[in-house]
C-alpha cells in the first residue's frame, strides 16, 4: 500500500527534511517537500496528498495555523506534527485540532514510520467508502453517512446491531463492551458509536491491549514526566489525555494483565489520571469502549479477569453476529469488496458466476468478514476475464503453506480445503508446539517464539494452556 501513499514534509530545516525524505523513499512512499507554508499549499492544490509531516516553527505562519488550514480545506489528510519545542500546551492543541500524532525533535525515524503505518488503515477505509455504491436499507445508509466507514448488510442481525449502536451513541458517557469473534469488525463498530455520538468532533483513539508491554502500561495510558525513569527524555501524553473529550477504544481487553486492570478501573471510576513521575492529577472526560473475542464474564469467574472491571466496562454490551449467522449479507459484501479490489488492481470484473455465491452461502466462515475479503482478493487476482468463476474460489488455498522458524527447526503448517486459516487456532497450535519442545519451560518457549515471557503468559491464559 505504501506505493500509493503520498507524503508532504513541511520543514524549513533542510537537514531534517532531507533525512526524513531519504528514509521514507526507502519505504517506497511518494515524498514531496516544502520549506514554507506557501509552497506547501501550492503542492496540496496540485497533488493528492495523503499525509503531511508538519513542523511547528515555520516562516510565514505558525505550524498550528497551517494545521487548521489543512484540516479545514482537506479534512481527509492526516497530519503528523514535529517540533523542537515539546511543551504540553502545544501538543494538546495540535492533537485537538486534528493532528494524528506528535513527535519532539530529535525523533526516531522508526517512530515516524510507525505513525504513518497507523494512519494507512484510515486512508484505506476512506478509499473503500468512495469506491462503494451503497445498496442498503435507510438505517444502514444513515449510519454509513455518519461514520464514514462500512457496515454493510440488510439482514435482521445487522439491522439490530446498527439500532443498538444508534441507541448507545446518544448516551455519550456510557461504557460499552463489544463482543465478537475475530474478524467481525469490533473496531469498526466502536468507531461507529463514536461518530454517531456528541464526541464525534474529538479524538477516537484505538489501543491494542495485547501489544502494550506490562512495564510500559502506566506510561502509555497515563503519560509520564521527563526524567520519571530511564529513557523518559521528554514529557509524554498518555492515551487518556490524548482522547480527552473523545473516545478511547481498548481492543483485546482480555489480554490486559490483572495487575494493570486495577489501575485502569481506578481511572474509570475517578476520571482522574496522574502521570508517572508527577504528584499532580488531571481530570479527564473519556468514553471507554472495550472489545474482546472472549467472554469476559467467563474469565472473571475463573479469576482471569477482574469482576469489578468487567461490571464497569459492561454497562452496555453489544455482540457482533458472526458472518455464518447473517449469510444473506454475503452477496452484498461480495459486490462491495469486488468493486474495491477491482479499483485497487485496475481490473474490470463485472460478473459473478451464480455457483460462486451458492458455494459461499454454504460455508461457515470461521474467519468471518476478514476471511471473506481474503477469498475475494484471491479470486480477483486469479481472474483474467470479466467474470468470477467457481475455479477462482478457494477457502484456504490447497497449496498454501505457512512456515515458521522455531529454534533451528523449520515447522510447516499445510492447509487443505477442509482446514481454516483462523489465526487464533494456529497461534494456539504453535504455542503448544513450542511448550512441548521446551519441556513446558515458559522462558525457553518465549525465546523460541520470539516474544516476551509476559506476552507468552497472557496468550497461554487466553487459550487455556497454563
Amino acid at each position: 500500500m505504501s506505493k500509493n501513499v503520498k507524503i508532504l514534509i513541511v520543514d524549513d530545516e533542510p537537514r531534517v527534511a532531507d533525512e526524513i525524505e531519504e528514509f521514507l523513499v526507502t519505504k517506497k512512499f511518494i515524498v514531496f517537500k516544502a520549506s514554507a507554508p506557501s509552497i506547501a499549499f501550492k503542492l496540496l492544490e496540485s497533488h493528492t496528498i495523503n499525509i503531511v509531516i508538519l513542523d511547528i516553527k515555520l516562516p510565514e505562519m505558525d505550524g498550528l495555523e497551517v494545521l487548521l488550514k489543512i484540516k479545514g480545506k482537506y479534512p481527509e489528510i492526516e497530519v503528523i506534527m514535529i517540533s523542537g519545542h515539546g511543551d504540553m500546551d502545544t501538543v494538546i492543541k495540535a492533537m485537538r485540532n486534528g493532528a494524528s500524532d506528535y513527535f519532539a525533535k530529535p525523533f526516531k525515524l522508526f517512530d515516524i514510520n510507525n505513525a504513518i503505518i497507523r494512519t494507512q488503515r484510515y486512508l484505506e477505509l476512506n478509499r473503500k467508502l468512495k469506491s462503494a455504491k451503497q445498496n442498503v436499507d435507510e438505517l444502514s445508509r444513515k449510519l454509513i453517512q455518519s461514520i464514514g466507514t462500512q457496515l454493510l448488510g440488510n439482514s435482521d442481525a445487522m439491522k439490530y446491531l446498527i439500532n443498538m449502536m444508534t441507541k448507545v451513541a446518544k448516551s455519550s458517557n456510557t461504557s460499552v463492551l463489544i463482543l465478537g469473534e475475530s474478524g467481525t469488525g469490533k473496531e469498526l463498530v466502536a468507531n461507529g458509536i463514536h461518530q454517531l455520538s456528541k464526541r464525534s468532533s474529538n479524538m477516537f483513539y484505538s489501543v491494542n491491549c495485547s501489544a502494550v508491554p506490562e512495564s510500559l502500561f502506566e506510561s502509555e495510558f497515563f503519560g509520564h514526566k521527563k526524567g520519571a525513569f530511564t529513557g523518559a527524555v521528554d514529557d509524554k501524553l498518555g492515551w487518556f489525555e490524548i482522547a480527552d473529550d473523545g473516545t478511547l477504544f481498548l481492543d483485546e481487553i482480555s489480554d490486559m494483565p490483572l495487575g494493570q486492570q486495577a489501575k485502569l478501573l481506578r481511572v474509570l471510576e475517578e476520571r482522574v489520571v496522574s502521570k508517572v513521575g508527577s504528584r499532580e492529577s488531571k481530570k479527564v472526560d473519556v468514553r471507554v469502549i472495550a472489545a474482546s473475542n472472549t467472554k469476559l464474564e467467563t474469565l472473571a469467574t475463573e479469576n482471569k479477569f477482574r469482576l469489578d472491571l468487567y461490571h464497569r466496562l459492561s454497562v452496555f454490551v453489544i455482540t457482533i453476529p458472526p458472518l455464518r449467522e447473517r449469510k444473506g449479507d454475503i452477496p452484498l459484501l461480495f459486490e462491495y469488496y469486488l468493486k474495491m479490489y477491482n479499483s485497487q488492481m485496475e481490473k474490470n470484473i463485472l460478473h459473478i458466476e451464480p455457483s460462486v455465491i451458492d458455494t459461499l452461502m454454504s460455508y461457515d466462515f470461521p474467519g468471518n468478514i476478514r476471511e471473506l475479503k481474503n477469498i475475494i482478493e484471491r479470486a480477483v487476482i486469479l481472474c483474467d476475464g470479466d467474470t468470477i468463476l467457481h475455479e477462482h474460489i478457494s477457502f484456504s488455498g490447497s497449496k498454501i503453506k505457512l512456515t515458521t522458524n522455531i529454534g533451528n527447526t523449520t515447522n510447516s503448517f499445510n492447509f487443505n480445503n477442509t482446514e481454516t486459516l483462523d489465526m487464533e487456532y494456529h497461534e494456539k497450535r504453535l504455542i503448544s508446539r513450542a511448550l512441548n519442545q521446551s519441556n513446558n519451560n515458559k522462558s525457553k518457549a518465549a525465546t523460541l517464539l520470539n516474544v516476551t515471557w509476559q506476552a507468552l503468559d497472557r496468550r497461554m491464559k487466553k487459550f487455556g494452556l497454563e
